[in-house]
């Protein structure tokens, strides 16, 4: 198998032009896509619409190049779509796809599977529930992938439900919070945890629905969640290196300890073998397929000792600050600003700070 990982710039939240072009010249088939992700122009919180109407246009796209319905089209591939893109980020969307080829020279490369959980009801959020389907559902997109290790998976996105109030009011199960934007906030915390489950990354008597939103001690190095109305279970791509696979495409991950932390930056670039002094130049920088990172305000309301205003700003949401911020430290380092950069990092590396991946070509001609 070949992955390959194609960015396309989105000028409003329904333009698919792009896709469209390559679709039509036969640069991409649409049946060999597998998994997209990007981010939107709305605010990326219960009412951002932005996400669902993008998926839509996508799914029909699709639709009308493999000759399956959308709602076929969208059992099949995860459609993530993150809203803000505040600062300098630009909207965009990536499209990964996988074709059958000729094993490889035995290196790895870059590798990806998908997997989905059953649908949740608003009472299954932030439960244990869902930290155990969502594990379940990681080692399956692992099998589908042909990664064999945990150490060799280096992004994990998921997208689960958030519930508006009709939803909520129609729950049939206790619910954790009848609050929607702290159920989408539980349900990103929840997923995390079943990343690191599945992973081993934490003990598996730890991921446990008492430690969602409470130990922050407990966190994934690879695991990116978000939440949005356009879906209704968790929709897991995981993306790692496997020498079942063949291409010049690899991935790395790191974290970043807090929302200043350059250094780990740079940690996720050296592992590519890739330098930024202190920008990357034009030519490392086309080499960058995508780039996806978590942030989140520190929840003791501080950077370094001194105080931040992003938990307390009643007019902006903590996390339009922290992406917005977060956004222009990373884009400023990568020369890149069509970045995967979102918030609501609950559980998704430390307490402040959030997990970095990077996919690059590896042939630098």
């Amino acid at each position: 198998m070949r992955c390959d990982v194609i960015r396309f710039a989105l000028s409003n939240p329904g333009d698919v032009s792009g896709l469209e072009e390559a679709l039509a010249s036969g640069s991409i088939e649409a049946g060999d896509i597998v998994a997209v992700i990007g981010k939107t122009h709305g605010n990326g919180l219960v009412n951002d619409y932005t996400r669902g109407y993008l998926t839509l246009s996508l799914s029909l796209l699709i639709a009308r190049h493999t000759g399956e319905t959308p709602e076929a089209v969208r059992k099949r591939v995860p459609f993530v779509f993150s809203g803000g893109v505040e600062g300098v980020l630009s909207a965009h969307y990536t499209v990964f796809t996988a074709q059958s080829a000729e094993a490889g020279s035995g290196e790895p490369a870059l590798a990806i599977g998908v997997a989905f959980t059953p649908d949740y009801d608003p009472g299954d959020i932030g439960r244990q529930h869902q930290i155990d389907t969502t594990a379940t559902a990681i080692r399956e997109a692992m099998a589908s992938a042909g990664i064999d290790s945990p150490s060799d998976v280096h992004f994990v996105q998921i997208k689960g439900p958030a519930f508006d109030t009709d939803d909520i009011l129609a729950a049939r199960h206790p619910l954790v919070s009848d609050n929607a934007g702290r159920l989408m906030a539980l349900g990103r915390a929840a997923s995390a945890l079943g990343v690191g489950k599945a992973l081993g990354e934490m003990p598996a008597d730890a991921a446990v629905e008492a430690a969602v939103l409470k130990d922050s001690s407990l966190f994934t190095s690879v695991g990116s969640c978000s939440a949005g109305t356009e879906v209704r279970c968790n929709e897991v791509i995981v993306v790692g290196m496997s020498r079942k696979w063949s291409g010049p495409l690899a991935i790395a991950h790191g974290v970043m300890q807090d929302a200043l932390d350059i250094s780990g930056i740079h940690d996720v670039l050296d592992a590519l073998d890739m330098v930024a002094d202190p920008q990357l130049d034009e030519r490392q920088a086309k080499r960058l397929r995508a780039g996806f990172i978590k942030c989140e305000a520190s929840r003791n309301g501080q950077i370094r000792g001194r105080s931040h205003v992003m938990l307390t700003d009643g007019d902006i949401d903590q996390q339009r600050h922290i992406r917005g911020a977060v956004g222009a430290i990373v884009a400023s380092v990568l020369n890149d600003t069509a970045l995967f950069v979102s918030g609501g990092a609950e559980h998704q590396g430390p307490d402040g700070g959030g997990i970095m991946a990077l996919i690059v070509d590896r042939e630098t001609n």
